[in-house]
């Protein structure tokens, strides 16, 4: 900080232990279930250590302070440490955890829309606004890997390594112009169940990016639907409105957003915590103001976090962006920030399996209630149309029965008239 030099991330060796290495489950399983076991133990235990090591190595020994204010920096550095130590225990549990990822996955896999409503306050699911399909919307700045993140997303739902890219991901970032059209992507595909939006990259004007999240927030997302933003160059609108007439427009159903997914690089983040310079400082600051929208949280539900790239970090450096991210964003790391690195190993499908199972299950907590000035005015015309029907009924039998009445009262006798008239 201030006039110290950055120093770079620090990129773990094979050597090194940590508590995030692969486990060779599925061979020792096939062989013999025992191995599984005391192989697991051995490496929890392992795992147990290094975090002891880290956290040594992050927070030393707190030396005991007697000041007022020395003990509240205490305190707040013991809360710390205690934040870091449960983020480290995570990636222990992740490895245990990992074991029943099938398990896990099968959950989210079954999952239909409003299936997660929490039935309280005498509320029951009829009572809310359930989608026909669940929609994740992602945001993030450029290169943060959103569509990198979808692809993950599809494999791990689809048991399929080796299928082809679903999301355009950009190689070169200095190169073309990122996504500029709303894309949806069912997972898994060709399912109803829930969809992911991949949308466009967060930039450096805070007031278009407020006002391109409030447009998905309040009027919905379309498939393909181009975002065009006021502080785009001429030359980038011409572009992508050539690209829109060379695409074939069909005719999306928009989709109300249930919950919103951050992805934010880990590598940047970092290096926004150890440096002061205006793009580090610029990065966070697009962050924290786009999180901080009022449009993407529901009620107090704030919006998840995902951190990628960060296997390209050291554990304690991963812990310490979790750690940094919870305390600036105000949500706790260890339970709605989620790390997934660009590899393929348990650990991480079942983070990101963990990861779409909160947001869903949140999407369904925070659906709308139906709209009660709806219900009541609905009641109300029913009792109306009943009493009015009622009303004209009895009146139409008042009507008869004073007819029959005045018939009788006014009938002419017409043989008395004949006796008369024969008398005379």
């Amino acid at each position: 900080m201030g006039g110290e030099t950055m120093t770079p991330p620090n990129f773990p060796s094979e050597d090194e232990p940590s508590v995030d290495q692969d486990f060779p489950l599925p061979s020792l399983f096939s062989q013999n279930p025992t191995l599984v076991r005391d192989d697991l133990g051995m490496k929890v235990d392992h795992g147990k250590k290094e975090v002891d090591r880290l956290l040594c190595e992050e927070f030393g020994q707190l030396a005991p302070q007697f000041s007022s204010s020395s003990l509240e920096f205490e305190a707040d550095d013991k809360r710390r440490h205690n934040v870091y130590k449960e983020v480290l225990h995570s990636y222990c549990q992740l490895q245990v955890r990992s074991m029943s990822l099938n398990e896990v996955k099968s959950k989210v896999l079954s999952y239909v829309p409003g299936a997660w409503i929490e039935n309280v306050g005498g509320m029951k699911s009829s009572d809310y606004d359930v989608p026909k399909t669940t929609a994740l919307l992602l945001i993030g700045p450029k290169g943060c890997g959103k569509s990198s993140l979808v692809n993950k997303i599809s494999r791990v739902f689809e048991d399929d390594k080796f299928a082809p890219e679903r999301a355009q991901v950009s190689f070169n970032l200095s190169v073309g112009d990122g996504t500029c059209y709303l894309q949806e992507y069912t997972i898994p595909r060709g399912s109803a169940s829930f969809c992911l939006y991949d949308s466009r990259s967060l930039c450096n004007d805070t007031s278009d990016n407020i006002n391109m999240i409030k447009c998905w927030m309040t009027k919905g997302v379309r498939h393909e639907e181009l975002v065009v933003r006021k502080s785009d160059q001429s030359s980038l609108r011409r572009r992508m409105k050539c690209k829109t007439r060379e695409r074939s427009w069909k005719s999306c159903e928009t989709r109300t957003v249930n919950f919103v997914i951050f992805v934010v690089d880990g590598i940047t983040v970092l290096k926004s915590m150890e440096g002061d310079g205006p793009d580090e400082t610029q990065y966070m600051e697009m962050i924290t103001r786009a999180f901080m929208c009022p449009y993407v949280s529901f009620k107090d539900d704030k919006p998840a976090v995902v951190i990628t790239h960060g296997d390209l970090l050291s554990l304690a450096d991963r812990a310490r962006v979790r750690v940094h991210l919870g305390e600036l964003l105000g949500i706790p790391p260890a339970k709605q920030i989620f790390d997934i690195p660009e590899s393929d190993d348990p650990a991480t499908a079942l983070t990101i399996v963990d990861m779409l199972r909160y947001s869903l299950e949140h999407a369904d907590r925070n659906l709308p209630r139906k709209n009660w000035v709806y219900k009541v005015f609905l009641s109300a015309c029913t009792y109306l149309l009943a009493m009015l029907g009622i009303a004209i009924v009895a009146a139409y039998v008042k009507h008869l029965k004073m007819r029959h009445a005045h018939k009788s009262e006014f009938h002419i006798d017409w043989r008395a008239i004949r006796h008369m008239w024969l008398e005379d």
